[in-house]
């Protein structure tokens, strides 16, 4: 759990300040599911300048309650959490001066939002909390108080952890959770798994990361990992230690996560996963009647592919569809079979011949055609999918035929801004397998929408 929370202050000499608000929303790296929100009486003046900044003035404290009692609250909400704030040093040591004025050493673990912005997105302008979250189209409202800055540092929290591929900040959260105690049972590790679809790393006792998954119900899918017979399986339930997930919503995302961060990360029950899953490609070749064959080949990296697939029988099962929607010839395909009939010319026993009654230029275009309409070389296209809830949607942006990466929005400017876009874009490795996934993705799914620019 992390506690990100913000402070509002009196002003003053160094550690003499009194905080005049807390807010503190804790945060399970996927929602928010606790907070605590107060006005906090200092017993000491503002200072002008902090009165004019924040629209806190004294009269409105006089009334809110004293630090020591609202003390026991925060003390629940923050207790086996991480703390998390922009510039934490500042409301860390504010919060510890306070409960050293009452007598107890408060202590936690700390996270800057600031030193991870400038990690995980860099060569912004500027990394003030109200400056950053504006260039990333995030919305804050009740800029200088604690509840407006809180909730701004949580939406900028939970894309910097999207953008932590390498996935340190959630190997430390769960080097921490090791240091709490005993390790749970498998069966209390699936009962906090979603039903969602998304991404999920298993972690061994020392943190480290031991398999990444996918899936479109993690909860279904890590039980399986816990009730299989397989030497793997086996392996993964003797190791465990506890589990992580990211909800995607989109079945691309989650696709494309896995693919990106096995390689980045190299579990070592993902050994099969590193190597390309796409061993079959279709090809394009022009014959000696100046026909433009497709063939479907094991995929050669010397020849430029049109698309591929995982199996031979994906690879057919495509050519049939792809050969029917574009009036192509079968025979020249190597897909007709005799005793069966040809779908173009209602031909027994075709030979070839009916290509007679078509020119190599006319057939040629249709192939053309099917090239052009299942590839996006060249093409510059926003990828629009569901997002992670309701409200929500997500993107993923190919730049000139190149993939770029992905983004969550809830904002239309978010998404028609493309410099907004490319801001908050969890960047990502275009590379053959991630090429292939987005256009397998994009024969099969009725939901995808695309926007051209």
């Amino acid at each position: 759990m992390y506690a990100i929370l913000d402070i509002e202050t009196t002003g003053g000499q160094f550690n003499e300040e009194g905080i005049t608000e807390i807010a503190i929303y804790k945060f399970d790296g996927h929602e928010v599911v606790d907070q605590f929100i107060s006005l906090v009486n200092p017993e000491i003046p503002i200072q002008p300048f902090v009165a004019k900044l924040t629209g806190i003035n004294n009269a409105m404290l006089e009334s809110a309650p004293k630090f020591f009692e609202v003390a026991k609250r925060i003390i629940e909400i923050t207790s086996d959490c991480i703390i998390v704030a922009h510039n934490a040093s500042f409301d860390y040591r504010i919060l510890r001066t306070e409960f050293r004025r009452l007598g107890y050493n408060f202590e936690s673990k700390t996270l800057c939002t600031v030193e991870l912005a400038k990690r995980l997105i860099p060569e912004q302008p500027s990394y003030s909390l109200g400056k950053l979250v504006r260039s990333l189209g995030i919305p804050i409202a009740d800029r200088h108080r604690a509840s407006g800055d809180a909730i701004a540092t949580t939406k900028l929290f939970k894309i910097l952890l999207e953008k932590d591929l390498e996935k340190t900040i959630v190997k430390d959260f769960v080097k921490f959770e090791i240091e709490k105690g005993i390790s749970p049972k498998l069966q209390d590790i699936v009962s906090q798994m979603p039903s969602k679809t998304g991404v999920y790393y298993i972690h061994n006792e020392g943190g480290t990361l031991i398999y990444i998954g996918k899936s479109q119900n993690i909860k279904k899918r890590v039980n399986q990992h816990f009730t299989g017979i397989t030497t793997k399986s086996k392996k993964i339930q003797a190791e465990v230690f506890t589990i992580t997930y990211e909800e995607t919503g989109s079945e691309l995302i989650a696709l494309l996560k896995e693919s990106e961060e096995i390689k980045i990360n190299r579990p070592r029950y993902n050994r099969s996963q590193r190597k390309t899953i796409f061993q079959y490609a279709l090809y394009a070749e022009k014959d000696t009647n100046g026909y433009i064959n497709l063939k479907l080949e094991k995929a050669d990296g010397r020849k430029k592919e049109i698309t591929s697939f995982a199996t031979l029988q994906e690879g057919k099962n495509a050519l049939f569809k792809f050969t029917a929607k574009y009036h192509l010839c079968q025979k020249l395909n190597g897909l007709y079979q005799t005793k069966k009939e040809c779908f173009q010319y209602k031909i027994k026993e075709c030979d070839g011949a009916c290509l007679g009654e078509v020119t190599p230029e006319i057939y040629n275009l249709r192939v053309q055609q099917f090239i052009s309409e299942n590839s996006f070389e060249n093409k510059s296209m926003i990828l629009l999918d569901r997002g992670r809830n309701v409200s929500e949607r997500s993107a993923i942006l190919i730049e000139n035929g190149i993939y770029k990466g992905y983004a969550y929005y809830d904002l239309n400017y978010q998404i028609t801004n493309i410099e907004i876009l490319k801001k908050i874009l969890i960047p990502m490795q275009h590379n053959r397998d991630v090429k292939n996934i987005i256009q397998n993705y994009i024969r099969k799914s009725k939901s995808l929408k695309t926007l051209h620019f």
